[in-house]
């Protein structure tokens, strides 16, 4: 045979495939292909096919199911219909043609196990030891009941039928996420145990007086107090107890407590031991720390701050003294911005950003995160970094970065989604962020369950949600016309607004009216502050002159910041009021949902038209009917009679509105069922004589 014919004979893998495809041919060319049973070599075992070798096969028809069987079989195809549309985008039910490219569905298998351990941590907040222990025997014995069922070949209920991979899927996620729940849980009933049992419990609940030994574990918040002007001089750090005498008891215990200090509390930084005095007191209910310990003395012998600890807060204030040769507010505005210091921010700067929902801006969250990470990458990029070693040199920066900022819950979340997706880069697979989000929710409430009831972390992760899950589409919905940077700079905060606006609601009860306006357009502003500021950090000590020229920069932009703030809060009506607690959430997710819908109506008013027409159509038919007589047959069929009446059967007269020959004006009807009419009758056209009256005191 030469080079250029072509062969009629084909392998036997051909035919194998050409078998499995298009199945069993009857032609006589086909005889030597092996049955759908066999097993060729080089391939896989079919999972249709039992561990003895009998093929799993589908009862026949006649065969008869007992009924739990038929609607647990049921309800299984819908469950799996379902997850298969989620996880693979519906592509078992939706028919695609050859040239029309897969269609990239956002994956939210690991939404399920976020959420269950979410609802153990927060339920570890709220319940007794025994409660938790319950719980966690509970989750571990039916997440082993779930991934038995999937790990059995066949079904036992309905003999003979092979468990379908969605299924499978199905069941090891829910079994996984049980046992991650059972962990959460398990993690959350040791700190429930100190809250209500032991000694420490007993000194908190009776109020005791106590010497304490503690680190300190974060970093100090400033309390605001009412009616008080000037720097603040209540501090609230949380540490962790090292030993607590009280009554001549040494307690040797590691619990979280929080301690309320003056202003000699704020200049402490996580990792530092210090001695104090006070009084405790319990906690809020639903907090995770075991006390609140109120000092009656500054921190005593505080001991050598960690080496990366001190160098961050020794820069941080370094920042803050190179800014201070800018205006009043970028001096105040670029340290909050791009260290999260917020001492020198002015106070009615502060206000007016609180007035138009520009808070965000001073606290460092995800968006500082994503755009250092972001600018690490281009910058290894640009020295044509292989993946991996770009991937490790922009963790480490990001690691620097939150150092840096303090570990706040908003920026442990982006930092953990960042080392996520750098691994994922490293590896080949990126573009997965709903996965990305859920991977770092499970780890922050695994390593610190209390992060379930923190408002702050809440806000982060639905912000993040929202641009994931609501972002794109809206920019894939903006028309042609707009350029894509313009649909994103409206859409990023849009839809963080619609995710965060009902839980905003419960902390501050007002609707700031041009939030989404000033947010648009300090959108562009706030990415040249961050980058030239961080780059500038770094710059203070080693090099002050190319500092204070990017400072004096980024303090530009940060004053275009200010002033929108500040002329959005001068806005009439920039800020309603709104209600409180449960019906301000439920208003303001209507609101959103019904923001939400308007976007998409007006991204397809073709479609949206079509829609109104339609309904319009039928509304019109359903008059029709009514006018004509034809829902009198439905809707009151035969004869009735008066209850508690003995008067006769009297024949229904056709419902509906009498209309004038050609006119199609409505009449009054005067075909009576013999019962009082509800409506008035027609006027007699006899004329009615009048009574002349006589005048007051006439004769």
């Amino acid at each position: 045979m030469g080079s250029g014919r072509k062969t009629s004979q084909t392998s036997p893998w051909s035919r194998y495939v050409e078998s499995a495809v298009q199945g069993p041919s009857t032609s006589p060319g086909t005889a030597g292909v092996r049955h759908a049973g066999a097993r060729l070599p080089g391939t896989r075992e079919n999972p249709a096919v039992r561990s003895g070798g009998a093929p799993c096969r589908p009862p026949s028809p006649g065969a008869a199911m007992p009924f739990r069987h038929r609607v647990l079989e049921h309800w299984s195809r819908i469950l799996e219909g379902a997850w298969q549309r989620a996880v693979k985008g519906g592509a078992a039910t939706t028919p695609r043609t050859p040239a029309e490219a897969p269609r990239r569905r956002t994956d939210v298998r690991l939404t399920l196990p976020a959420a269950t351990v979410w609802a153990a941590s927060v339920a570890g907040l709220w319940l007794a030891p025994a409660a938790l222990a319950v719980v966690c025997c509970g989750a571990v014995a039916l997440g082993l009941l779930l991934l038995f069922r999937a790990a059995r070949p066949c079904d036992r209920r309905a003999p003979g039928v092979a468990p379908t991979p969605v299924r499978r899927s199905f069941l090891a996620t829910s079994a996984v996420a049980l046992f991650l729940a059972a962990a959460a849980a398990a993690h959350s009933a040791v700190a429930s145990s100190q809250r209500s049992e032991g000694p420490l419990a007993g000194a908190v609940a009776s109020g005791k007086s106590v010497v304490a030994v503690v680190e300190v574990a974060g970093a100090p918040r400033a309390l605001a107090v009412r009616g008080q002007a000037g720097p603040t001089e209540r501090w609230s750090v949380p540490v962790w107890t090292r030993d607590i005498s009280t009554g001549g008891v040494l307690l040797r215990t590691r619990a979280h407590l929080i301690v309320m200090g003056g202003r000699d509390w704020g200049t402490l930084v996580p990792g530092q031991l210090v001695r104090t005095a006070g009084k405790l007191r319990p906690p809020d209910p639903g907090r995770e720390e075991a006390g609140i310990l109120t000092a009656s003395s500054p921190p005593g012998r505080p001991t050598e701050s960690p080496l990366l600890q001190g160098s961050a807060k020794e820069l941080r204030e370094r920042f803050v003294a190179a800014a201070s040769f800018l205006a009043p507010d970028p001096a105040g505005l670029l340290p909050g911005m791009v260290t999260g210091d917020t001492s020198v921010l002015d106070e009615g700067l502060d206000s007016a950003m609180k007035r138009v929902g520009m808070t965000h801006l001073t606290a460092v969250s995800g968006a500082n995160c994503s755009l250092v990470l972001g600018a690490l990458l281009l910058a290894c990029r640009s020295f044509r970094l292989r993946r991996v070693p770009a991937a490790v040199l922009a963790g480490t920066g990001l690691g620097l970065f939150v150092v840096l900022v303090g570990p706040d819950a908003s920026v442990l979340r982006a930092a953990l989604m960042g080392a996520v997706g750098l691994i994922s880069l490293a590896g080949g697979r990126s573009g997965r962020g709903l996965s990305f989000l859920c991977v770092a929710v499970i780890a922050l409430l695994l390593i610190d369950p209390g992060l379930g009831s923190s408002f702050g972390f809440l806000l982060s992760v639905l912000a993040t949600l929202g641009i994931i899950i609501l972002g794109r589409r809206i920019i894939d919905w903006t028309p042609v016309s707009i350029p894509r940077w313009a649909a994103a700079g409206v859409a990023v905060p849009l839809s963080a607004q619609l995710m965060c606006g009902p839980v905003t609601v419960l902390l501050q009860p007002q609707f700031a009216t041009y939030s989404l306006l000033a947010n648009v357009i300090a959108s562009p502003l706030v990415a040249p502050v961050i980058l030239l500021g961080t780059a500038a950090v770094p710059l203070v000590i080693p090099a002050p002159w190319p500092a204070t020229a990017l400072i004096a920069v980024a303090g530009t932009f940060s004053a275009g910041i200010a002033a929108t703030a500040r002329f959005t809060s001068q806005l009439p009506g920039a800020s309603l009021p709104w209600p409180e607690g449960v019906a301000g959430l439920l208003t303001m997710l209507f609101l959103s949902a019904v923001t939400f819908g308007t976007l998409w109506a007006a991204s397809r008013p073709r479609r949206v038209a079509e829609c109104v027409l339609a309904s319009h159509r039928r509304v019109v038919a359903l008059i029709e009917a009514l006018e004509s007589g034809q829902g009198s047959a439905v809707c009151r069929p035969g004869l009735r009679s008066v209850p508690g009446s003995s008067r006769p059967m009297v024949p229904l007269s056709p419902a509906g509105l009498d209309r004038a020959a050609g006119r199609g004006r409505l009449e009054y009807s005067t075909r009576l069922s013999g019962r009082n009419p509800r409506w008035p009758l027609r006027r007699s056209e006899q004329p009615v004589p009048r009574h002349r009256m006589q005048p007051p005191g006439g004769m």
